[in-house]
């Protein structure tokens, strides 16, 4: 227990410490991220990941260390359905590309803590009432089933989420930005921005994922530490992730189908785990090779020739 509380407090001083670089060092002046600069920062966060799960590995063991390999891969995947949103929500909200790195930052700010304390319930009941397992199981073969039937093309207008329909009867709302300002003074007192509702609605699309991935999670592994640290390390490289893949997230048609069988590999494997030992390497192998297949699969799609008669 004494070794789970200092590295995970070690893990808080680092992720505090890296969010501030980044805000106040690296991003102090809003600009448009470019692709070498998205593919930079991504490879950054990738090897940091990478080491961090080197060090699980001589700390904790093998097996430990790929459950948190394991959870990283399906969180960072399940990450490219947040760059579809995250792209619906800037056009829906005409937010600039020089001030949508500043949402994205404060968003996943948000995201770390709303989502350390969904971890920190879940482990709870897992810990006192074992059946809620197969409840998560149950759960993401219905996501991933739904996923797979799922009509291509519905796309959700985020500008009229319920949380902006509320903060525009409640509160006095600008019509244009003002520079990184969510709030700024105005004639008869304080008004949001349309840079705080894109925010919110950020905010509240992360939920909706995080209903989804941290069950997946749950499906790997229990620690509490191991499914917060894969879960953090994959949202601290989301915002690169959207730079990169935010032209071309549409070329990944097939990853959709790959993340939802994922989905149903996993909450299978939940339901199962009574009778059926699936060994974390295994699990692994499975999923990377789903997601391998579904990339591959795109990627051939997008440059194959189209043949006209």
């Amino acid at each position: 227990m004494d070794q789970t509380i200092l590295l995970g407090a070690g893990f808080t001083l680092f992720i505090v410490v890296a969010l501030a670089l980044d805000l106040g060092v690296f991003h102090r002046q809003a600009h448009v991220v470019g692709a070498r600069e998205a593919l930079a920062w991504t490879l950054v966060w990738v090897t940091l990941a990478v080491l961090f799960g080197i060090g699980i590995f001589l700390v904790r063991g093998g097996e430990t260390a790929v459950e948190y390999f394991t959870g990283y891969v399906i969180e960072y995947s399940l990450s490219v359905d947040n760059v579809f949103v995250f792209t619906l929500i800037f056009a829906a909200f005409a937010v600039p590309r020089t001030l949508q790195h500043r949402v994205l930052f404060w968003g996943i700010a948000g995201a770390l803590v709303m989502r350390l304390l969904m971890i920190l319930a879940g482990a709870t009941l897992i810990a006192q009432y074992h059946w809620v397992l197969y409840v998560f199981g149950a759960f993401l073969v219905f996501t991933g089933l739904r996923m797979l039937v799922a009509r291509a093309g519905h796309e959700p207008h985020p500008e009229n989420n319920v949380l902006v329909r509320f903060a525009r009867r409640h509160l006095r709302v600008t019509d244009g930005f003002h520079d990184q300002a969510f709030f700024v003074r105005v004639a008869g007192g304080l008004a949001a921005t349309p840079l705080f509702l894109a925010l919110l609605v950020v905010e509240f699309s992360d939920l909706v994922f995080a209903v989804d991935s941290i069950p997946a999670i749950f499906a790997v592994t229990t620690d509490p530490f191991v499914v917060f640290t894969s879960n953090a390390f994959a949202i601290l490289g989301l915002r690169s992730l959207y730079f990169l893949l935010a032209e071309a997230a549409a070329r990944f048609r097939y990853l959709r189908v790959g993340l939802a069988m994922v989905l149903v590999f996993v909450g299978a494997k939940l339901l199962s785990a009574g009778f059926l030992h699936i060994p974390p390497l295994v699990s692994l192998a499975v999923v990377v090779s789903i997601l391998g297949l579904a990339i591959g699969a795109s990627l051939l799609r997008s440059v194959s020739p189209v043949t006209r008669t």
